[in-house]
């Protein structure tokens, strides 16, 4: 099959083509006479604002606030009108005269937040640590201070990312407690993104902004503002596709704003790395904003073969049409082709192998066992619309749309961990005449295999309407939302697959490269051998949330969802069906009660929360498919949310409890059919902290403990922790020292790590237990901030540790990396 090409060299050379048309200095440059216009930005509060947008309407000339809110820059002679410009924050308009060869000083400008702008993702709010943002709409979709919110998450700014010199989304959740990798993300269209274990349930990042926003591969992060963990069931404002019966990923992008700035970059590093970047934005008159990120990424393995190339364009358009209607227009391309990371499943049990760790094998882990040029083409298109309207002073009006478009097309080998009895009569299927050597032992080989997709597809689509209202009644002041939702699912994944026989799981002789496109190829697809994933599924949902401060310290708040799901079957390449339609309506309620016994500073919040699930069909009791019903899980938690010390020390610490019901089992005594009357449970202990003692110095630290069983299910693991849970206890810390203004400005350097305990990945009374090993990851950076170049050094997994994510599998991951990145801004 003819495989689809990025065009990567097209993309850049359109980009470059942007650059240099909406360059507004391309303008000016002929400009000689020229003046210097200086400043200082500070919030309502006094706190210095750093990183907003200073500049002249109309013009290329502006600059950035630095750490101080200082702000300079040059401008040729004349009359202008300078503006304020920073993402949740009110506009401000000055008249300045510029006169060449001088100085001009405008007053300290003072910038405070409205209302209705704190619904966006950047809110100067509590600049005393540069980790923290302290309003969030999309956890709640209403605009809520952290400690005014029932619910808990966790937010990782674009500082954080940047500081610490990563660049995926996967990458950048290492910051957050309670969430551990699973699975590197495969690429596959539909669940090709990486998967994660979030309070002992599954989740993917399916969100962004508050709607859906598919990605089915790793997600590079160069249009990242915050990632939002939010955890919990959240079925009440979230349905059911999105989320998990943990909580979900919430990626919030950059957007425009109103005067131009750019910002190059490109980064080197072990393993071949090299990374492209640029940001860039600039005014198309007074109203319209464009803005455009992109990264190309090329990257080879620390394994003996292994290659990803990756490339990725966000570009987005805000206009203002007048005072109450505003619209913003969004789309994210990724595009990428990449060879398969080792992914080992047990084609045996590990009782039946003898073993219970990976020390028990002998896999080699820096093979990657294949061929990279055995590669699969992905690809994600994502477009969004939204738009504004403000009804009145104290009602507004948001309708979104999102469509999610994923695609792939190629092989992605992995490999069987099998007996050396088993695999024997494996080869003997594949090669009469062999024989394979008589190693001393045992499980000394592995079955190849590979699962390819066909030109697989899943398309999305979700449009949402939103009215937010915010007001009084009964000496109670009342913050809502009423929404209703449309999502449509239309999917057409195949996939296939072959094997290819056995090899030995660690000989220094034998030529694994011969695993390679031409073997793969030589196994075109068969669509008898296929198996399709083709289905329509609609939602159609209404919602409504409401958070009342009963007391100026005591606030409820109180959700209902009803959701109506249709599926409309299933299908089989030629068309036939193979489950019939069915719908289903699903009710789900949130309750939430906060206390804050030192106002705006510390709060004791409690919740219940409900997610819901619709299963597939299923066959039951003599073989006969049965419509499911529908899954819940509702959790109770509890704990304290603080912003002590004007913002310098914030943290959560919470407890909860999640109970699962209607979990799909084996008939109990039977051979063949399921029963729905299965139950899990799983509960735990979460805590983190985000400090800043004294200005030159961040603190990010984290906690979590997860208790996850099977408490109803099949006698083979009743009782036992689910594969899916990941380790019980995780950890996480950062510090960063930025050394005083007095020295080396700019100049600083952070350490930080994680730490997993073992995880069981095959847990059962049958099959045995099976632990990959705890470890412990460090990592470091050094960097120098300016205001118009940025320098970063950092070092990933430092003490080169041998280590695993899996569920059901092993998969080895990265050893140490040194990565240097330099940017400029214009």
């Amino acid at each position: 099959m003819k495989q689809p090409q990025p065009c990567f060299s097209h993309w850049i050379a359109a980009i470059a083509v942007i650059f240099a048309l909406l360059n507004p200095l391309n303008i000016n440059a002929q400009q000689a006479r020229r003046g210097t216009v200086t400043g200082k930005v500070v919030t309502a509060k006094g706190e210095v604002a750093e990183n907003v947008s200073v500049g002249l309407i109309g013009t290329g000339y502006g600059s950035t606030t630095n750490n101080i809110g200082e702000f300079s820059f040059k401008a040729a002679t004349g009359t202008y009108t300078l503006i304020i410009s920073y993402v949740g924050v009110q506009r401000v308009e000055i008249p300045v005269t510029v006169t060449s060869g001088q100085t001009i000083t405008v007053p300290q400008i003072t910038i405070n937040a409205s209302l209705s702008q704190l619904s966006e993702v950047n809110v100067i709010a509590n600049r005393a640590n540069r980790f923290t943002r302290k309003i969030s709409v999309d956890v709640g979709k209403i605009p809520l201070n952290n400690l005014e919110n029932a619910q808990s998450y966790t937010t990782i700014t674009n500082e954080l990312i940047k500081e610490q010199n990563v660049f995926t989304v996967d990458e950048s959740l290492r910051n957050s407690p309670g969430i551990q990798k699973l699975w590197d993300a495969t690429g596959r269209a539909g669940d090709g993104g990486g998967y994660y274990t979030l309070r002992g349930f599954t989740t993917q990042t399916s969100v962004r902004n508050g709607i859906a926003g598919l990605v089915t591969s790793g997600i590079d992060a160069v249009n990242i503002d915050k990632i939002e963990v939010i955890k919990g069931p959240s079925g009440t404002l979230y349905g059911s596709i999105l989320t998990s019966y943990g909580g979900l990923i919430n990626r919030v992008t950059k957007k425009p704003y109103e005067t131009f700035g750019a910002e190059i970059g490109h980064t080197v590093g072990n393993y071949d790395l090299s990374r492209t970047t640029l940001d860039l934005n600039t005014p198309l008159g007074s109203n319209v904003s464009f803005r455009v990120n992109t990264a190309y990424n090329y990257e080879g393995s620390f394994q003996t073969y292994g290659k990803s190339r990756n490339f990725a364009l966000a570009p987005s358009l805000s206009i203002k049409a007048n005072d109450k209607l505003f619209f913003l227009l969004e789309s994210e391309m990724f595009f990428g082709r990449n060879s398969a990371k080792p992914f080992f499943f047990f084609y045996d049990s590990p009782k039946k192998m003898g073993i219970t760790k990976v020390s028990d094998l002998n896999i080699d882990y820096k093979n990657a066992y294949s061929n990279d040029n055995i590669t699969s083409y992905s690809r994600t298109i994502n477009y969004f619309a939204q738009a504004n309207y403000k009804i009145s002073d104290r009602l507004t009006s948001q309708t979104l749309f999102s469509s999610s478009n994923s695609f792939s097309n190629g092989a992605s080998p992995y490999y069987y961990l099998v007996t050396d009895a088993t695999a024997i009569a494996i080869d003997k299927m594949y090669n009469p005449a062999s024989t394979l050597p008589d190693l001393p032992g045992n499980n000394n080989y592995i079955f190849r295999n590979d699962q390819s997709t066909a030109n697989s597809k899943l398309n999305a689509i979700e449009v949402q309407e939103n009215i937010n209202g915010d007001f009084d009644l009964a000496s109670m002041r009342h913050r809502f939302v009423v929404g209703v939702d449309f999502q449509r699912q239309d999917s057409r994944q195949i996939y296939f697959g072959n094997s290819y026989g056995i090899a030995p799981i660690n000989d220094p002789t034998f030529d694994y490269g011969a695993f390679n496109k031409q073997k793969v190829d030589a196994n075109p697809f068969n669509a008898a051998a296929a198996y399709p994933y083709i289905y329509k599924k609609n939602t159609y949902a209404v919602y409504a949330s409401d958070v009342v401060n009963l007391t100026e310290k005591l606030i409820a708040s109180v959700g209902v969802r009803v959701d109506r799901y249709e599926n409309k079957g299933s299908y089989s390449l030629n068309g036939d069906q193979t489950a019939k339609p069915f719908n289903q309506t699903a009710f789900s309620p949130k309750f939430g009660l906060v206390y804050q016994p030192i106002k705006e500073a510390l709060s004791l919040f409690a919740n219940y929360q409900n997610g819901f699930n619709n299963p597939d069909p299923f066959l039951g009791a003599d073989n006969v498919l049965i419509n499911p019903k529908i899954q819940n899980a509702n959790q109770i938690e509890g704990g304290i949310k603080m912003a002590l010390f004007n913002g310098k020390l914030n943290g959560t610490v919470s407890y909860y409890r999640i109970n699962l019901t209607n979990v799909i089992r084996p008939i109990p005594g039977s051979a063949i059919g399921s029963v729905q009357d299965g139950t899990q449970n799983s509960k735990g202990f979460e805590a983190e902290i985000a400090a800043s003692p004294v200005a030159s110095v961040n603190i990010i630290a984290g906690f979590s403990y997860n208790n996850s069983k099977y408490t109803k299910s099949d006698p083979d693991i009743e009782g036992y922790r689910p594969t899916t849970a990941g380790s019980p206890y995780l950890a996480n810390v950062y510090f960063s020292y930025r050394l005083p203004q007095s020295t080396v400005k700019g100049l600083g350097v952070s350490v930080g790590g994680n730490y997993a305990s073992a995880n069981k990945v095959i847990n059962s009374a049958s099959q045995g237990t099976f632990e990959l090993p705890s470890y412990t990851l460090l990592n470091s950076s050094v960097f120098l901030d300016r205001a118009k170049y940025r320098f970063t050094l950092s070092g990933n997994n430092l003490t080169n540790k041998h280590y695993y994510t899996g569920f059901t599998t092993i998969n080895p991951q990265k050893l140490r990396q040194f990565v240097l990145t330099a940017s400029y801004k214009l």
